[in-house]
């Protein structure tokens, strides 16, 4: 579990180190845009540890997408992953939160000498890397938050994972906040991931609804 502190404190040192931060974050948020910086991520990614964790993340911007890279062990392979992601669609309701993903320049490498099931389907190439979503598809214990997956392109909601969607005050929040709230694009820069909110004014009486329930 990250420590608040921890997270403080490097937060504190990067804008100490770039202070042009907060001139720039201040004048994107008129725009209702935020950012977050890369090294703010790569940071986080280090704090991830288990025996399933990732090792050695990479995390770099190819805009408008993110570049990502990892060791990941794969029923016991250990496997040099790596993708191209590109959120382009994000709709948020009080019943679905769905975020559809493009993965595109897939590459998996085979990190050790091992001969495993997984190892054997990665060097025969019999994978089709082009087209991800399609090997999501035919999964045979594919997460329930996996709504949809098609070529390269997958669609996440999170509300179907059963302890999201029975957060009371998760479902109060965006029954409040979706109507007039919702998130326009995401994209990258060099140095920066942006997500760029959309306001919707027609929707507050239904938002001033929800808050009186």
């Amino acid at each position: 579990m990250l420590n608040p502190k921890a997270i403080l404190k490097a937060a504190v040192g990067y804008l100490r180190k770039n202070p042009d931060e907060v001139v720039k974050a201040a004048s994107n948020a008129t725009a209702l845009k935020f950012g977050v910086p890369l090294a703010s991520l790569r940071w986080l990614a280090g704090q991830i540890q288990g025996k399933r964790a990732p090792k050695e993340v990479e995390i770099d911007a190819t805009p408008p997408a993110l570049r990502f890279s990892a060791v990941i062990d794969a029923m016991g392979t250990p496997l040099r992953a790596a993708a191209s992601i590109k959120i382009d669609d994000v709709n948020i309701s009080p019943d679905s939160i769905r975020v559809g993903v493009r993965l595109r320049d897939v590459k998996l490498a085979v990190l050790s000498d091992v001969e495993s099931p997984v190892s054997m389907l990665v060097r025969s190439g019999a994978l089709d890397l082009s087209k991800p979503g399609n090997v999501v598809k035919f999964l045979p214990k594919r997460p329930a938050a996996i709504v949809e997956a098609e070529g390269d392109r997958i669609v996440v909601d999170f509300m179907q994972v059963p302890k999201i969607a029975a957060n009371k005050a998760l479902r109060k929040a965006l029954a409040i906040l979706s109507p007039v709230l919702g998130i326009g694009s995401i994209e990258t820069d060099a140095d920066h991931i942006y997500m760029k909110l959309k306001a919707t004014p027609a929707g507050l009486g239904e938002a001033i609804d929800a808050l009186r329930r």
